[in-house]
């Protein structure tokens, strides 16, 4: 750098040729100091060189640690990328499109596969983003060759309301029983509709759990595995609910997977850390549970919020509501 202010003070007071050369061999020599087998020029050098060859006539005569052609070349080359920045400031054309509006565009399109480039335009101007329609249908994933369908997430999803599903798990008791707990689960958002405990399952006792758990509206789907107890008195309750059963294939609980799952946490979260006496403890404690299910549990799959959704608090001091003894809690701010 000091030396490109020494050229500068140099032309500015038109200084003889001596001067000039001086400059050139002061400049070269500091070049070689930096590095004790090569040179180690940076873009500055190269600056300095390509002004020194435009005033100075003999300048081939001065150069030593590169070829006069290596000049030339760093002339050449800083001559394209003036050009080439030149150019890029005034290129004509429209405006580019923020990465943020192209992501938004094949979400869109991803996630409306009835949407045209049409629709998808006036649903980005109502979000304060004016895009033409090519660029939309740019942007835009390929048409496929068949009709656009739903995924199967969102077909499933769209029957949920109506579908339920049952299954049996087992509990220990102090004495090394065994009690069997029937749980009866609302798809539409994870909501435990009825559980059940007893010592001897059967199937006309699991037809009364299945009336309890729909007093009101009984959905249009029950999902069930093979198990041998649901007998032929379970079918006719079915029947006489007006349910069409939606049995799954032997061995594969994964077709009945949000039971399946509930019936983990219901272990995780309370039969896990109870120890239960007797029919009538185990069903209260399940009881318990299910009240902070429903009304607290939050669930990723609902957004953070409960089966049965709960209001946002912002004011208030922060109380804790305790459930199963303390186990769990629910967090509420003070009126």
């Amino acid at each position: 750098m000091n030396v490109l202010l020494d050229l500068v003070r140099a032309l500015l007071a038109d200084r003889k040729r001596l001067m000039l050369e001086n400059i050139a061999l002061r400049h070269q020599v500091t070049l070689l100091k930096r590095s004790v087998k090569r040179p180690r020029i940076e873009d500055s050098d190269r600056i300095l060189w390509i002004m020194l060859k435009r005033a100075l006539k003999e300048w081939r005569e001065t150069v030593h640690f590169v070829k006069p052609d290596t000049v030339i070349k760093w002339h050449r080359k800083g001559f394209r990328y003036y050009w080439k920045r030149k150019s890029k400031a005034r290129q004509p054309g429209r405006p580019p499109i923020p990465m943020g509006v192209i992501l938004l565009i094949r979400r869109m399109a991803k996630e409306n596969v009835t949407w045209g480039a049409p629709r998808v335009v006036d649903e980005l101007a109502l979000l304060g983003h004016k895009v033409a329609e090519s660029t939309v249908a740019k942007y835009m994933a390929r048409a496929r060759r068949t009709e656009p369908s739903q995924s199967w997430r969102t077909f499933l999803r769209n029957h949920l309301g109506r579908t339920a599903a049952c299954d049996f798990f087992v509990v220990p008791t102090a004495t090394f029983k065994l009690l069997y707990v029937f749980v009866v689960l609302s798809l539409d958002r994870r909501h435990i509709l009825h559980v059940g405990v007893t010592s001897n399952p059967t199937a006309q006792w699991t037809g009364r759990q299945l009336v309890a758990a729909f007093p009101d509206d009984t959905p249009l789907f029950l999902m069930r595995d093979r198990d041998s107890i649901y007998g032929w008195e379970f079918e006719r309750t079915v029947h006489t609910l007006g349910l069409r059963q939606v049995i799954s294939a032997p061995k594969s609980p994964w077709q009945n997977p949000l039971v399946e799952r509930v019936i983990g946490t219901i272990r995780r979260e309370c039969t896990d850390h109870v120890i239960a006496f007797g029919e009538q403890h185990l069903c209260r404690v399940l009881l318990d549970y299910v009240e902070y299910y429903n009304g607290s549990r939050t669930h990723q799959s609902l957004d953070g919020n409960s089966p049965t959704p709960r209001w946002v608090e912002r004011e208030g001091e922060v109380a804790a509501v305790p459930h199963l003894g303390g186990l769990h809690h629910r967090y509420t701010r003070a009126a």
